[in-house]
């Protein structure tokens, strides 16, 4: 069953203004389902077929030249070292949309547009089905509980695998594939230990000192391999916002995952139905939350601007919306029953910022407009069109 991808209109409008866009994004979100649908006429070649990740490795130029008016070329992290003979073809190339690149990896990939493709190339991260998307694809009646145990993986969403038969296969391919291509580990055991950890810390600064000592590992080794969660879309580290306020603010990033699906199976949650009273509910509903805006975000091909606020002396705002000339507070609160609690973190952000607005997310349904310029948005409100904010 085919999705349709929010991202689809802007990848076909980039196509029409650069040489070449680069969809990127973690394995099995939809990429490649996704460009071969909108670019039904352009050849399409796998690079992690041996037989052309050879030809494209050994005869770059051949391999480029095979192909004259451009082509798909999926998952190009595997043939980094032919980004800089697409470079030259670029360079010659008149038109716009020749070659649809997709990428695994965002560390390499990015690497090496920034140094072989910069200003020839525009990218958009794709990441797995967006609430909207789920929702569109006949989740409608689903419950908050089952949209966070599902998480977004077309896989398990629109083909309907099972989430305890598909997360281990794919975290089991993601280690010992993916993994190894940014890096050859030796101790898999720990980077999946690791893996475990941080899905125990959604929505908590990172501490790397003390994931160091439960992994076993240095800080510098828990650092690199936080960085390849990174890379490979498994973690996103929210950073604190410090701009404009007293500079007395934790400079520390937040922890959470790009899926509340993998994050669930990694804290052993067997069914939407244990979310009910799990200890983790609230913190997998506020990472919902966050990478709803960052899909509401990449979607339109643009780059994150969340953050998140905390003073030294506890107050704290959940997510914070860099807007360039203004900033928007986020509450987040899973609670389905609004309280004056929701509200304290934004009223002690308007004493300090002198702004009267935001948002409070919350896990019911019913939406309210406070006379402070507070808005109380039901969870269903982030599947909303066009938030890109």
């Amino acid at each position: 069953m085919y999705v349709n991808r929010i991202a689809g209109d802007k990848i076909l409008s980039l196509a029409q203004q650069f040489k070449a866009v680069a969809v990127i994004g973690p394995r099995q979100s939809g990429k490649t389902t996704l460009v071969r649908k909108i670019f039904p006429d352009r050849p399409y070649v796998s690079l992690e077929n041996p037989e052309q990740r050879q030809f494209a490795t050994e005869d770059p130029k051949g391999f480029l030249n095979s192909y004259p008016d451009g082509a798909i070329l999926d998952e190009i992290q595997r043939t980094p070292q032919l980004l800089s003979w697409l470079q030259q073809r670029l360079d010659e190339e008149q038109r716009t949309g020749t070659f649809i690149l997709t990428g695994s990896n965002n560390f390499l990939l990015l690497e090496q547009i920034t140094q072989s493709l910069a200003g020839r190339v525009a990218y958009v991260d794709l990441l797995p089905f967006s609430l909207e998307e789920c929702l569109d694809e006949g989740s409608e009646g689903a419950s908050l509980d089952q949209q966070l145990f599902l998480g977004g993986y077309p896989s398990v969403r629109a083909l309907g695998i099972s989430p305890e038969d598909w997360f281990p296969a794919y975290l089991r391919t993601y280690v010992e594939r993916d993994v190894r291509q940014i890096k050859n580990l030796e101790n898999l055991a720990a980077f999946e230990k690791l893996l475990s950890l941080c899905a125990g810390r959604i929505g908590q600064l990172v501490n790397y000192s003390n994931l160091a000592v439960e992994v076993g590992v240095d800080v510098k080794t828990v650092k690199s391999w936080l960085g390849i969660l990174q890379a490979s879309y498994i973690i996103h580290l929210l950073p604190p916002y410090f701009r404009n306020f007293n500079k007395r603010v934790v400079k520390t990033p937040k922890l959470y995952f790009y899926d509340t699906g993998l994050a669930s199976h990694l804290l052993r949650i067997n069914s939407s139905e244990d979310l009910s009273n799990h200890a983790m509910r609230g913190a997998l509903f506020e990472n919902l939350v966050v990478t709803e805006l960052l899909k509401g975000r990449f979607n339109h091909g643009k780059r994150s601007n969340l953050y998140f606020w905390r003073d030294r002396s506890g107050h704290e705002v959940d997510l914070i919306l860099d807007r360039g000339v203004e900033v928007w507070p986020i509450e987040i609160k899973s609670g389905q029953t609004i309280t004056s609690a929701y509200f304290k973190g934004l009223e002690k952000f308007h004493q300090i910022s002198g702004q009267q607005a935001g948002w409070v997310f919350y896990g019911g349904e019913d939406g309210q407009k406070r006379s402070n310029g507070i808005e109380v948005k039901g969870w269903r409100e982030l599947a909303s069109r066009d938030r890109s904010h």
